[in-house]
C-alpha cells in the first residue's frame, strides 16, 4: 500500500499558438476540461501502474467528478475530505510543440488537517510507502510524522519553493525531482553535480533527477544510473508526463524491481503519456501492454 497525500484540481486547457509572453493577448485555439493535480495524477499513475493506493486530500463542493476519477481506477477514495473552500484549479497555455505554462491556484488543496494526516498514516502497516508533493499544505509536517511512524517517505518537491530547503530531508527515502527543482535545491546546473550536492545532503535517500528529452538520472548510495529518453514520434502534451514517471516508478519499487527497471518502465511510461492530451487522460494503464 501507498498513501499518497496529494493535491487534487480542475484543469482548464487552452491551446494556444505560443506561451503567451508579458503584455500580450493570444486567442485560444480550444479549451478543454481534465481532472488534474500533482497527487491526483500520480495517484492514478499508481494505480494504474498496478499499484494499491489510498489518496489523501481535500476538494471543494464541486469537487465529486475529481474523486469519481480516482475510484474509476481503482484508487482509494476514503481519504478524500469534502470542504466549504472551492477545488483547486489549474489555468494551463499548451502550444504547437506540446510545452505548457500553468497557473495554479490551491484552494481546498490547503485546508489539509494534522488530524487528518495523522489518522491516515497511522492506518498503514509499518514501513509502507507514503507520497507527498508540494501542491498542499503540511508538507513538512506530512515527511516528519510519516517518518516517526516508520513509513518509507517519497517526495516530489513540485512545484519548487526555497523554503523546501528548510524542510526535514532526512526524513526523505526517496526524492524525485526534475533539473528546475534540483537546481533549486542544489545552485548547480549540472545534472551530475545536481546529484553529487544532494547527496551530500541526503546521503541515505534514493535520488531521481529527470532530465525530459535527456532522459534521467538516479543515484542510489551515491553511483549514478543513466536512462535514456524513450524517442516518440511526435510530443502532443507534456502536462502529466512527470506524474506518471513519479507513479510507475514507485510502483515498480514497491514491486521489488531493481531500480534500473523502475527508472525503464517510468521511462517508458512518460513516453506513452506525452502522446497523449490532457493529464488524467493520458496516463497509461500498465495492463495495455503497451511498453513492458
Amino acid at each position: 500500500m501507498i498513501l499518497n497525500i496529494g493535491s487534487l484540481n480542475e484543469d482548464w486547457v487552452y491551446e494556444v499558438p505560443e506561451i503567451v509572453r508579458p503584455g500580450e493577448t493570444l486567442p485560444a485555439v480550444a479549451r478543454q476540461f481534465h481532472a488534474g493535480g500533482k497527487g491526483l495524477n500520480q495517484s492514478l499513475a499508481l494505480a494504474r501502474a498496478g499499484a494499491s493506493v489510498r489518496h489523501v486530500g481535500a476538494v471543494g463542493p464541486n469537487g465529486k467528478a475529481l474523486i469519481e476519477v480516482l475510484r474509476d481506477s481503482g484508487v482509494d477514495v476514503s481519504g478524500i475530505r469534502t470542504r466549504a473552500e472551492p477545488s483547486g484549479h489549474a489555468i494551463i497555455q499548451k502550444d504547437r510543440a506540446g510545452e505548457n505554462a500553468i497557473v495554479l491556484w490551491s484552494g481546498a488543496n490547503r485546508t489539509l488537517e494534522i488530524s487528518q494526516i495523522q489518522e491516515s498514516i497511522g492506518a498503514l502497516a509499518p514501513e509502507s510507502w507514503v507520497l507527498t508533493q508540494n501542491e498542499t499544505n503540511g508538507v513538512a509536517e506530512i515527511l516528519t510524522i510519516a517518518k516517526t511512524a516508520g513509513m518509507r517517505v517519497a517526495w516530489n518537491p513540485a512545484p519548487f519553493m526555497t523554503e523546501c530547503r528548510d524542510y526535514p530531508l532526512d526524513h526523505v527515502d526517496c526524492l524525485i525531482v526534475n533539473e528546475r527543482e534540483g537546481q533549486g535545491f542544489s545552485g548547480a546546473t549540472e545534472p551530475r553535480e545536481i546529484l553529487r550536492i544532494l547527496n551530500e545532503r541526503m546521503p541515505r535517500a534514493l535520488l531521481v533527477l529527470t532530465l525530459g528529452e535527456n532522459g534521467s538520472l538516479a543515484s542510489v548510495a551515491g553511483e549514478v544510473i543513466f536512462e535514456p529518453a524513450a524517442k516518440v514520434p511526435k510530443v502532443v502534451d507534456t502536462t502529466a508526463a512527470g506524474d506518471t514517471f513519479t507513479g510507475y516508478f514507485l510502483s515498480a519499487l514497491m514491486r521489488g524491481n531493481a531500480v534500473t527497471e523502475a527508472l525503464r518502465q517510468a521511462t517508458q511510461a512518460a513516453a506513452i503519456c506525452v502522446q497523449r492530451a490532457g493529464a488524467a487522460p493520458s496516463i497509461p494503464w500498465m495492463r495495455d501492454g503497451l511498453f513492458l
